[in-house]
């Protein structure tokens, strides 16, 4: 028998899961609208499902903010219905061969820099006195151990200088294609932390950002000078990285990697589909969309040869949003002013005690590990 959540969702197939729970996709009764849902042991040492929708609720409205459709408890288990949006960027990452372009690279640092993951987000200011929250050591790692920052493995409180370093690996991430601390063999996981520990501690940032820009270099030289509780200087940072695109002649056009790869996939599904036609022998459209959940060829292109803005998949690393369309200036998650009174702690999810995952993964998976909808991050293997 088909299992209803929130009187008026029911429960398909599991699209995710990670060491919070999982999820699952589920269609409105009545609408037949299709949202995300995760479901999370109410049991579980360390609930976070509950506490997310709460940070959810407080930025409804905002940019790039996913919107809830139901939240409670449910038997033994904590539920959140949200919207589903696109393919986590783990996702298209993979699609592309696990390796982006400097471009593509550089659209995503102008709209990351205000990434933040609402499951193990915490308030790094009292909301009463409006003081920052105190140093503190001795802490245990709290996220992905692959994108942790170095202060957090040294077990230092993590503040927002942290998210802006966890962010900085996933770009090089991107980049590179890996980072030199993935894939340590261990016999326990305190080992594995140990060892990442170990080697993020001893590589110089000129040798994990050898043979990429600069400007690479001098982001995270720039985060390991912030003190714990200094503001960073977004606006600067995303200058860098903006003065790096216009200076190697690219368009904020919102064409990625995986744009163009599926335009050339369209491309020539049509071609083949056309040959066959010519041939007498009937063919059945290939499906190349990247959303596992969607099925069918990508629209036509229009005049200038490029996917129409709605077609293009959504980006939802930490900024859940719908559209790629919008304006650079318009991506960060700043209408509501909670926000400015949250941190991340980390990015992604699965390798750590309680771990996170990227920002909000409403929709299927930024992973198939995660632990939003649909994660919108880089993958959790260390």
């Amino acid at each position: 028998m088909d299992r209803i959540v929130g009187s008026k969702y029911k429960l398909g197939r599991k699209i995710g899961s990670g060491s919070f729970g999982e999820i699952y996709l589920a269609t409105h009764v009545d609408t037949y609208e299709i949202v995300a849902v995760k479901i999370e042991s109410s049991k579980t040492n360390h609930p976070q499902l509950l506490y997310e929708a709460k940070l959810y609720n407080a930025l409804q409205g905002g940019t790039g903010i996913a919107n809830i459709k139901w939240c409670g408890i449910d038997g033994d288990e904590n539920i959140l219905v949200i919207d589903l949006l696109g393919p986590s960027l783990e996702d298209l990452f993979v699609y592309c061969g696990r390796r982006f372009s400097l471009k593509t690279v550089l659209m995503l640092a102008d709209q990351m820099v205000y990434v933040i993951d609402f499951g193990l987000a915490k308030r790094y200011r009292d909301s009463a006195t409006n003081r920052h929250i105190p140093y503190r050591e001795n802490k245990n790692l709290t996220g992905t151990a692959r994108y942790a920052s170095r202060n957090t493995h040294l077990g230092i409180e993590q503040s927002r200088r942290d998210d802006l370093e966890s962010i900085g690996y996933v770009l090089l991430y991107f980049l590179r294609g890996s980072l030199p601390w993935q894939g340590l063999k261990a016999a326990t996981k305190k080992q594995k932390y140990d060892k990442i520990s170990e080697k993020k501690l001893s590589t110089p940032i000129e040798a994990l950002c050898k043979s990429h820009p600069v400007e690479f270099a001098s982001y995270f030289h720039y985060c390991h000078s912030l003190t714990f509780d200094q503001r960073p200087d977004y606006s600067f940072l995303r200058h860098v990285f903006r003065e790096l695109f216009e200076r190697e002649g690219y368009q904020f056009d919102y064409v990625y990697d995986w744009t163009l790869l599926k335009c050339k996939q369209s491309q020539k599904a049509k071609v083949q589909q056309g040959c066959s036609h010519d041939a007498g022998v009937s063919s059945r459209p290939v499906a190349t969309n990247v959303d596992k959940h969607q099925v069918g060829v990508a629209r036509p292109i229009n005049a200038s040869g490029l996917l129409e803005a709605e077609q293009r998949p959504a980006i939802r690393m930490q900024l859940n949003s719908r559209s790629n369309n919008l304006h650079p200036e318009r991506l960060g998650v700043s209408a509501s002013h909670n926000n400015v009174l949250l941190q991340s702690t980390s990015l992604d999810n699965a390798d750590a005690p309680m771990d996170h995952a990227t920002h909000s993964k409403a929709q299927g998976s930024i992973d198939p590990h995660t632990r939003g909808s649909y994660s919108p991050g880089p993958s959790n293997r260390t």
